[in-house]
């Protein structure tokens, strides 16, 4: 017995020295194909037996039980591999390199990669911009429009100073075409446009945009940005590109982040807490979420006030009310003014997913919902401007003003879902698409005027809503290796609603700030659209591919459109492609535009009910002015580079740009009597009860040019082990500008008014940077990585209101340094600081003279300080003005944050 007791711990010794024995090691190091190693790399072995994820230096070690396996190993923006490895008693060492992942938008394929590979290939017919996650993550921002800020030239956005609505989401264009003239797409599918139609004296002005900051950063994978006209393929509003964002789809691991930062000023500060996970359903299916909350706290820039200004606009202009003006001012220099970015909370959900129902058929879902709370500030009332009849401060308590407040709710969603199935060689791919933007306001700590002691202090003054419905139907096959053909057709149906104020918030004046809508002025209108396209692309040779594209739309509201695109390839060599593409494209008239109605009717002694602000397109006021009903704008595109690739790791495009739109929609300039009196239109104004309004109109043609350039070089060797990247990428506009006369109603025009005025033209002409260059550099260094990029702003001009016609303001050039340093201290922690505007950089703008007038001026300070007053009111916008500059205002700031691999 004694001898068995002894024996069985042996045995059980001897078993577990066996086992021991029989495990091995899997080992190794993952690379991209350009030889960068990534970190990261999630290593699955099937059958839930275990895994692991690659270090900085892309390597990985996995302890296994003797036997065979399947390993498959992913990273963001790759193709996933899968390899059959056999383990035994021994080390095995297995080296894997990812390529880089293939996405297809439209006739144009691109391929992307990791953060310091090309942003640009070489090879493709047109030109894209390629941004991944890990561009978007390191730019210091939490917004995916101010990340595309400081990654794409082409691309410009900025806080506007004015806030009010536009506090919601801020305007952004492409080749300085405008918000309304980039399409957005998500996961190849059209997103609704903002309901919110920009009416403040900025760029933008008069148009609409989709709310890019809806979308959360941590949810894409990647960024393509066609920077070409694509109406052919697309429909309306792919004047100036299409972007395409391409959501995060096979689950690879879950990820915590939490981010906060501050301006240097220490306000402004800001913490995010985001959740990206998922799970995978076989070889192909997965499903993917992220959820993210936001909250940013106000900033304020606001300048020091001129007291003989306010006293002459806003006081009585008397020597006695200077003293009243200069004691308050004494006490509250910037005039208790707050001029900055709001304060702005936000809850961002998204759920992208795709799961194979049959052997050639997949169906595939993606769905998002934001819910964004802002409260900006309007102009504070100062004591000698407004008073408050005792409503907004304690009886018996000194009365200092007041400043309204302005809160937007905004809600935002967008889903499809589809199925694509591949059979035979044919590809069909079938959708649904809805999305929708519902915005509403509330105005607090203000008064309306006209109804004295008797106003309420808090208002609500309508708002609007968008939504659309789209269909689509998309047909491709490949005829033979040379040739292939895609149609399909897409309908679509469109609702946009006006909201009626509270009826304190319109009656007489109406709230002050930010009056409401009347309810004669809600509406609620609907219209459809039906296209078809066919696409063929012909590879003629080894050397050259063609690809043509035909498009007809019908809207029930304006009729049909026609468009075409014809674009070709010249592979000169393997290392210079050329290429080029000429087109037409459309893009028609929103039904904000054609709709959109905020006039403001008021009683005014002795001259009865008078009509001022924006009026319908189809209104009876419009009409009598004699303005036509809304077309479609029409452009043509024309683009012409080459990508070269001289060696393995420096590549290099240059692509030339021309578009011209022909019956551009603007928002018109105010109109009002003439300064005699006398015309016919003084006539009809005076007899309608009309004191100035503005409205939609076909009235310009534009011609846009320029040149875009990107370059890369990768791969630079530093030490043993580290390796840079060199990135430069620039924009120049060489002209925009009005081509021919403005086409202004028979009315207008004889009574030598127009509906575009050099203020207008400049917002449209000259309000972005004449040249816009981003230069910079990624070092990975063992577990360390640092990024550091230069943004040179070139200058811009304005024609701002108030502004003696004899003089313009010109925004300088300026560089802005950023700076990012991430850490790895584990293979599931790792952790970044990022230094926005590292010099603390901010805008500086002079004014220039037109002409001799214009000199004349300028050589007078008191003439200085009267223009100086009436473009910055009186100094409280003395950064920016009140239209607002070529980049931020706020400085530097600062932003740190944390990423957990669960």
């Amino acid at each position: 017995m004694r001898k068995l007791t002894y024996a069985i711990p042996m045995v059980v010794m001897l078993l577990w020295s066996s086992i021991a024995a029989a495990q091995g090691i899997l080992k190794g190091t993952v690379t991209s194909e350009s030889g960068e190693p990534l970190a990261n790399a999630s290593i699955v072995v099937s059958g839930n037996k275990g895994g692991t994820s690659t270090d900085t230096s892309g390597s990985y070690r996995l302890s296994l039980a003797a036997g065979t396996y399947k390993i498959f190993i992913s990273s963001v923006g790759f193709n996933p591999y899968s390899m059959n490895v056999k383990i035994d008693n021994n080390t095995i060492t297995k080296d894997v390199v990812l390529q880089f992942a293939v996405a297809d938008l439209s006739e144009v394929v691109v391929a992307v990669g990791s953060r310091a590979s090309q942003r640009t290939f070489t090879t493709t017919p047109l030109p894209v911009d390629n941004i991944n996650a890990a561009e978007l993550a390191s730019s210091g921002q939490l917004s995916f429009d101010k990340a595309l800020q400081l990654r794409v030239p082409s691309f410009n956005t900025v806080n506007t100073p004015v806030n009010d609505a536009t506090s919601l989401l801020d305007p952004y264009e492409i080749r300085n075409m405008g918000p309304s003239r980039t399409l957005i797409l998500i996961n190849g599918k059209r997103k609704n446009p903002s309901s919110l139609v920009y009416i403040q004296t900025s760029p933008g002005r008069g148009e609409t945009g989709a709310d890019l900051a809806a979308i959360p950063t941590e949810a894409i994978k990647r960024v393509e940005i066609l920077r070409d006209g694509a109406s052919a393929q697309y429909g309306s509003d792919a004047i100036a590109g299409v972007m395409n964002v391409i959501l995060k789809d096979r689950f690879d691991y879950t990820n915590f982040k939490i981010a906060s930062g501050v301006t240097h000023k220490g306000d402004g500060f800001s913490l995010l807490t985001s959740l990206n996970g998922g799970a995978n359903f076989g070889s192909k299916g997965f499903i993917n979420y992220t959820i993210n909350f936001q909250r940013e706290n106000k900033t304020n820039r606001s300048g020091n006030v001129d007291a003989v200004g306010d006293n002459n606009d806003l006081s009585d202009g008397t020597a006695a009310s200077l003293q009243q003006v200069e004691a308050f001012l004494a006490r509250f220099p910037d005039a208790k003014n707050i001029s900055g970015t709001p304060t702005s909370t936000a809850a961002k959900f998204l759920v992208n997913a795709g799961l194979p129902v049959s052997e050639n058929t997949t169906f595939y879902a993606n769905a998002a919902y934001v819910y964004k709370k802002v409260q900006s500030f309007a102009n504070y009332r100062t004591p000698y401007w407004k008073q408050d009849y005792g409503l907004l401060h304690a009886a018996g308590s000194e009365y200092v003003g007041y400043g309204p407040t302005f809160e937007g709710d905004l809600n935002d969603y967008n889903a499809t879902v589809g199925f694509k199935t591949t059979k035979s060689g044919w590809t069909h791919d079938i959708s649904f698409t809805t999305g929708g933007n519902k915005q509403l306001y509330t105005v607090e700590n203000t008064v309306n005027h006209s109804l004295g002691s008797k106003s309420p202090i808090r208002f609500k003054p309508g708002g609007y809503a968008f939504n659309h419905v789209v269909g689509n139907i998309d047909i491709t096959k490949e005829v033979t290796d040379k040739l292939s053909i895609g149609f399909g057709s897409e309908f679509r149906s469109e609702n946009f609603q006006i909201f009626a104020g509270d009826t304190a918030s319109y009656t007489g004046e109406g709230a002050n700030s930010f009056p409401g809508v009347n309810e004669v002025n809600a509406i609620k209108v609907n219209r459809f659209n039906i296209g078809g396209y066919f696409d063929v692309n012909y590879d003629i040779s080894k050397v050259f591919l063609v690809n043509g594209t035909v498009r007809e739309e019908y809207y029930s509201d304006f009729g049909s459109t026609f468009v075409w695109k014809l674009s070709g390839r010249a592979k000169v060599s393997d290392k210079l492609t050329l290429r080029s593409s000429i087109s037409t494209g459309f893009r028609a008239p929103s039904l904000h535009q054609i709709n959109l109605q905020i006039a403001q009717q008021s009683f005014v002694p002795g001259q009865g009910i008078q009509t001022k602000g924006i009026v319908s397109n189809k209104s009876p006021q419009a009409h009598l002015l004699g303005v036509p009903a809304l077309n479609p704008e029409k452009s043509t595109n024309f683009t012409a580079g080459f990508g070269f690739n001289p060696t393995k790791n420096f590549s290099i495009t240059v692509d030339y740009y021309h578009i011209e739109i022909k019956d551009r929609i603007i928002l018109s300039s105010n109109i009002t009597n003439t300064a005699a009196g006398n015309t016919e239109l003084d006539e009809v104004l005076r007899n309608n009860g009309i004191v100035g309004v503005s409205f939609f109109t076909n009235a310009i043609r534009t011609q846009t040019e320029g040149i875009d350039v990107v370059a890369n070089y990768k791969n630079i060797a530093v030490g043993n082990s580290g390796k840079l990247t060199i990135n430069l990428a620039g924009n120049y506009t060489i002209s925009n500008r009005l081509e021919g006369n403005i086409t202004n109603p028979k009315l207008i025009g004889d009574a030598g008014q127009s509906t575009l005025d050099v203020i207008q033209e400049a917002l449209l002409t000259t309000s972005r940077p004449k040249y816009k260059v981003v230069l910079g550099g990624d070092l990975f260094l063992s577990k360390w990585n640092f990024a550091l990029n230069n943004t040179l702003y070139g200058p811009t001009t304005f024609r701002n209101d108030g502004l003696d016609k004899n003089l313009k303001l010109e925004f300088q050039s300026k560089v802005v340094s950023d700076i990012n340093i991430a850490y790895q201290f584990s293979s599931r922690i790792n952790a970044s600081i990022a230094v926005n505007n590292i010099f603390n950089i901010t805008p500086e703008w002079k004014l220039k003279a037109l002409n001799s007038n214009g000199d004349a001026i300028l050589a007078d300070p008191a003439l200085v300080k009267k223009n100086v007053n009436a473009i910055t009111f009186n100094g409280r916008y003395s950064l920016v003005t009140y239209d607002g500059a070529h980049f931020s205002q706020l400085g530097t700031t600062f932003l740190a944050t944390l990423n957990f691999k669960l």
